[in-house]
């Protein structure tokens, strides 16, 4: 379990399964937690560091991420922000793009963007930069640190519209995504753009890290915009890339592009 703060608030890393994380975000006395999918090691977190839980954040309906949300209610009677455009049981305050949340328990504000692609209604949740503090975002499975979502229900075009907004971002963005893929995703990403040198230090440093069993998340939208194929799918040495390697006919349109890079790394 790892901790970073900022200002008043601190975001606890909770792992579980296999390579998913959860976060609690906290003041050292209330916490909400982002897509809990499984609540036992929600709940001994809260005990460990003595914190109440205030409030549950959605940001899809994979089991993975909404698991763990029946029992939690049994032990707290908390809110539960989900996405407006799909059906989760528990989910008691649906929302959507242009919602601004007042996370209770927490002097905290939380903006909602609609973010399809992975799921049809995904949503991701941004805390604004405070003073010299970066922003947050927590983005479910939409983009992940060197990669993205698989498209399990949107289309790429939705995506590549998704993945714009998170990207327009401020650089200094702290991306929370939801699982440990980072070296699995840069490995496909170094075959895609292999002289991409910004790309070749990144997987130096994350490889690092997990030899010695440190997440790579968060990342930072500005490093994810330097190294992440799926933020960089305009870049003509991608589509080249691509056609190189018998992915894409030929040059054509960047959705076509970004269409044949999601269809690669689902086979890579």
């Amino acid at each position: 379990m790892t901790i970073s703060s900022t200002q008043a608030f601190s975001v606890l890393t909770v792992p579980a399964f296999r390579d998913n994380y959860l976060w609690l975000i906290h003041d050292g006395t209330h916490a909400a937690v982002v897509d809990p999918g499984d609540a036992k090691p929600i709940l001994a977190a809260l005990k460990a560091n003595g914190l109440k839980l205030t409030a549950i954040l959605l940001t899809h309906h994979h089991a993975d991420h909404i698991g763990g949300v029946p029992e939690l209610l049994q032990h707290y009677q908390v809110p539960v922000f989900g996405p407006r455009n799909e059906t989760i049981d528990a989910v008691t305050l649906p929302v959507g793009e242009g919602k601004v949340i007042d996370v209770p328990g927490l002097a905290l504000k939380l903006s909602v963007l609609d973010v399809p692609g992975h799921t049809m209604g995904h949503i991701a949740y941004v805390r604004e930069a405070e003073g010299t503090e970066p922003s947050w975002l927590f983005c479910g499975d939409t983009l992940f640190a060197g990669g993205c979502g698989r498209l399990f229900e949107g289309t790429p075009a939705q995506m590549i519209s998704s993945l714009g907004k998170l990207a327009a971002l401020p650089d200094d963005t702290r991306v929370y995504c939801a699982h440990e893929y980072t070296l699995s995703n840069l490995r496909f990403a170094r075959v895609v753009e292999p002289d991409n040198v910004a790309l070749q230090e990144r997987v130096k440093v994350e490889t690092d890290k997990r030899e010695h069993d440190v997440p790579t998340v968060p990342s930072t939208i500005g490093l994810e915009k330097a190294t992440n194929p799926f933020l960089r799918y305009r870049e003509p040495a991608i589509a080249e890339q691509l056609v190189k390697a018998g992915r894409l006919d030929r040059i054509d349109t960047p959705l076509a592009t970004f269409t044949a890079l999601r269809l690669w790394k689902n086979d890579f």
